[in-house]
């Protein structure tokens, strides 16, 4: 159903929410609403899309797991040698494990079959196959759900409450 993003009283995105809990927080004065998508629910009262706390909230830090799903997202579903962005890809060690290449956000990319064969056992410069974008760890793992919605095409609204997308 319709996701609701929340806002900190500071305006910092906190998380994804679904309409129902956002409607209560919103009715509760806990939370004001500043986007809505035309649905009315009730008299006067419009779906939410977007709603800000009254009162700010701390909230710790979370870290992202590193998994395939997790990865392909990051490198928008293509491989970071060639660019190529069909249904075959693979994940590829920039430094090989045998070579000490680790488990990390820094060394693990997306690549097709063709590229992950070509590179082999080699780092990307010895393969002469230049990596598109450096590997790094997500911003945040609010950051990176909302990153998806937005790619999805939905939840436009949400672009102008989030910084680097």
């Amino acid at each position: 159903m319709a996701k609701v993003l929340v806002l900190n009283a500071s305006y910092e995105p906190l998380n994804i929410t679904t309409w129902k809990r956002a409607a209560v927080l919103v009715l509760k004065g806990k939370a004001e609403q500043l986007e809505h998508n035309g649905k009315v629910i009730y008299p006067n009262f419009s779906l939410p899309t977007v709603i800000r706390l009254r009162h700010y909230v701390n909230i710790p830090h979370k870290e992202i797991p590193l998994t395939r799903r997790n990865v392909l997202h990051r490198d928008s579903h293509s491989c970071q040698y060639c660019g190529y962005t069909g249904e075959d890809l693979t994940l590829d060690h920039v430094v090989p494990k045998s070579r000490g290449g680790g488990e990390s956000w820094e060394n693990i990319v997306t690549a097709c079959v063709r590229c992950n064969i070509k590179k082999g056992n080699r780092t990307p410069d010895e393969a002469r196959l230049p990596l598109r974008q450096r590997p790094r760890r997500p911003h945040s793992s609010l950051h990176f759900e909302v990153s998806k919605h937005l790619r999805g095409g939905s939840h436009q609204e949400w672009r102008k409450y989030v910084i680097g997308l």
